[in-house]
């Protein structure tokens, strides 16, 4: 009886109400829906879309897999992972062009200032030979989705300070205690461990600060903010150091590839994964193109870790510009330890050929740098 009286009255409500008044919330109703689905809908998906930890662990090879393709016969019949699109397109010239575009802007994005010290410190890290993968991937990835170079230079730069942050780390006595980066002297050799670990943390600031100067909406940058924040900490970068550095000394029997996939997961294809999504971000792309970037180079990532090892084990220090053979020191787990450089050789292969297939449906034109950069990261020497 209740029930039925209520809706009576909310039936007379309406029916009295003037039709202009009807109309006004009708109107306000529809609006509401249009921007919760516009809006707040994307939004909630993002905030509630798997940890980075839960979509690495399912990006690459389950248990099963591993055990096949450790057992596997050596595949003869793909021994060049070179692509006809490596053919055509000229990356060497493509590489040299966008790193001096990343240097100059890393250049005027750290000038002299004070305190002095601290600021040639970072300009030492950062301004170094280095190979500018990350950032370069970060602007290819902005213009695959129809984006600008001008629009992806900050956060591409911000990638890189954050990386010659981790790098100036990862050299302290107290961690890896490494003598020479890129060719030159590490940065604590040089300015000492309080300067180095001062101007690791000033450029980690200045990475977020210098990011926000891009040009686009409100709701990208943070939603790119974001993505960078939670590379670097206990789901990322942090993640995979503190892993590396408990695993040090491991046996072998202790340890398998889906733990050492953690570590490199975390430590080093985190920010390339991030370098890629950010780009695609600011280049205004759809979920569906981001997700499609964010595995292609969760692949690369992984890809760059197993090359770094096999080059660790069969190159010299004046060869790769820093200290050969650290990881054997160390005790450190890596590929080449757990499944050897044959079978490291053929993983190689493997991510190279995933990373390619998640970039079909892509214009031809404009994967072609990111499909050459595959191959240049696959059979890089230093």
């Amino acid at each position: 009886m209740g029930q039925i009286t209520r809706e009576r009255s909310f039936l007379i409500l309406f029916g009295e109400m003037e039709p202009q008044i009807l109309f006004l919330y009708l109107s306000l109703l529809i609006l509401s829906i249009n921007f919760f689905f516009t809006n707040l809908k994307p939004r909630l998906a993002r905030l509630l879309q798997p940890s980075l930890e839960t979509r690495a662990r399912a990006a690459f090879l389950s248990q099963k897999e591993v055990a096949e393709f450790l057992d596997s016969p050596k595949d003869e019949e793909d021994e060049d992972i070179d692509s006809d699109d490596d053919l055509t397109f000229e990356f060497d010239p493509y590489m040299m062009s966008k790193a001096e575009s990343v240097n100059k802007a890393l250049e005027e994005a750290i000038p002299v200032g004070e305190p002095v010290k601290i600021h040639e410190a970072m300009r030492y890290a950062i301004l170094a030979a280095g190979k500018r993968v990350r950032p370069i991937l970060c602007l290819a990835s902005c213009e695959l989705v129809g984006g600008k170079e001008n629009a992806a230079m900050p956060a591409a730069c911000a990638v890189e300070m954050i990386h010659t942050m981790s790098l100036i780390k990862d050299d302290l006595p107290c961690m890896d205690n490494d003598d020479l980066r890129r060719g030159k002297p590490t940065t604590h050799k040089v300015y000492g461990e309080g300067v180095a670990i001062l101007s690791g943390g000033a450029l980690l600031s200045l990475a977020f600060e210098h990011m926000t100067t891009a040009e686009i909406s409100p709701e990208r940058m943070v939603w790119a903010v974001r993505e960078l924040a939670r590379s670097i900490g206990t789901k990322g970068l942090v993640a995979g150091q503190a892993m590396d550095i408990s695993s040090e000394g491991v046996d072998l029997s202790e340890a398998g590839l889906e733990h050492l996939e953690f570590i490199h997961v975390h430590k080093t294809a985190v920010l390339l994964e991030t370098a890629a999504v950010l780009g695609a971000i600011i280049g205004g792309g759809s979920d569906e193109q981001i997700e499609r970037v964010r595995r292609f180079a969760r692949c690369i990532g992984l890809l760059f870790q197993v090359v770094d090892d096999i080059l660790d084990e069969t190159k010299s220090s004046e060869e790769l510009g820093k200290t050969a053979g650290k990881d054997q020191l160390l005790g450190k787990l890596t590929y080449p330890k757990l499944m050897g450089l044959e079978k490291s050789r053929e993983f190689v292969k493997r991510l190279t050929r995933d990373a390619r297939q998640h970039l079909q449906g892509f214009s031809s034109e404009k994967v072609a740098p990111l499909v050459s950069l595959t191959t240049f990261i696959a059979n890089r020497n230093k």
